[in-house]
């Protein structure tokens, strides 16, 4: 098969994965300010959140399809770009300070999410084979997601410094963007899926490659854009609540629902990228730990763009 339809096509899912996440969480946020919830909780859910719905949809069909390594890989593949990318370009854009909840409790807890992963992942490390995310630790991840929310509430009765900006529409258009939303999300994410395996298949990659690279890239534009006008407007709260959010939202959500759908297979080899994804958070912690004021600098931002890039090259060349 010709390459340049699956590749047209696989522009047209990502398009559409963008613009329909856009529409949701305009018509989501809306729809939770009518109901009075926290402008806080709001950014932190919502927001967060509904940048990730892309990465959701793509892993329900992966996990419907049986494509189980494009699944793992999107997840895996989306918080190593969340992290080093993403942070990258935005504190290059502008340095990026947080506040001292993030530093302490959001990125351990998102830190905390991969050793688990990779607790669950090694079932054979541990006199239990086979390796897989069952349907029941699906759950536990569930449950640890709740506990998340619950802390997202309560720090919501906190004062905040920053404000989430949210139009309210008028009650068709609010609904009519949630719906648009979601169908684009889902047309989106099922074009993404189908013609992302068959250029894998094409080319000779594994899904595993196209999974951790163009999937995750492709999945991770929303968080990127908001990101980047978040650092370009000084509001730096965002640019790393909008990546730390989204980090749990993956592993504790997305992989739990994808498990609970389906098992989840896992090959030793990507054990590689979870150390990746944990050197990535711990160095997200120990910058923001030790760097003045709770900051990520210029120059320390160019250092992750390097660590992504020799990352990538590697992957794609071994």
């Amino acid at each position: 098969m010709p390459l340049f339809l699956p590749i047209l096509l696989l522009i047209v899912g990502f398009l559409l994965l963008i613009k329909g996440a856009d529409l949701l969480v305009d018509g989501a946020s809306s729809l939770a300010a009518r109901l009075n919830i926290s402008q806080i909780v709001i950014g932190l859910t919502i927001v967060a959140f509904g940048t990730s719905t892309p990465e959701l949809i793509v892993n329900v069909f992966a996990a419907i399809d049986g494509s189980t390594d494009v699944g793992f890989g999107n997840i895996v593949g989306s918080n190593i770009i969340n992290i080093l990318l993403i942070l990258g370009i935005a504190a290059i854009i502008s340095p990026l300070q947080t506040q001292k909840n993030t530093v302490w409790k959001e990125i351990p807890f998102a830190l905390l999410g991969v050793l688990i992963l990779f607790v669950m992942c090694n079932d054979m490390l541990f006199g239990n084979p086979p390796n897989l995310i069952s349907s029941g630790e699906g759950i536990i991840l569930l449950f640890l997601f709740i506990i998340f929310i619950v802390y997202v509430f309560a720090i919501s009765k906190v004062e905040s410094e920053n404000k989430i900006e949210v139009k309210v529409f008028s009650t068709f258009k609010m609904f009519t963007f949630i719906l648009l939303g979601l169908a684009g999300l889902i047309i989106g994410g099922k074009l993404v899926v189908d013609n992302a395996v068959d250029i894998a298949l094409s080319i000779g990659l594994s899904e595993r490659v196209i999974g951790l690279t163009v999937v995750a890239l492709g999945t991770s534009l929303p968080e990127l854009f908001t990101s980047a006008v978040a650092a370009a407007k000084g509001k730096a709260d965002i640019a790393v609540g909008n990546v730390v959010g989204s980090n749990i939202f993956n592993v504790f959500f997305v992989m739990a629902i994808t498990a609970v759908i389906s098992p989840v297979p896992f090959i030793q080899s990507m054990n590689i990228d979870l150390l990746v994804l944990s050197a990535a958070s711990l160095l997200l912690f120990f910058t923001m730990f030790t760097g003045q004021k709770r900051k990520i600098d210029r120059w320390e931002a160019v250092i992750f763009l390097i660590i992504y890039f020799c990352y990538t090259t590697w992957l794609i060349m071994f």
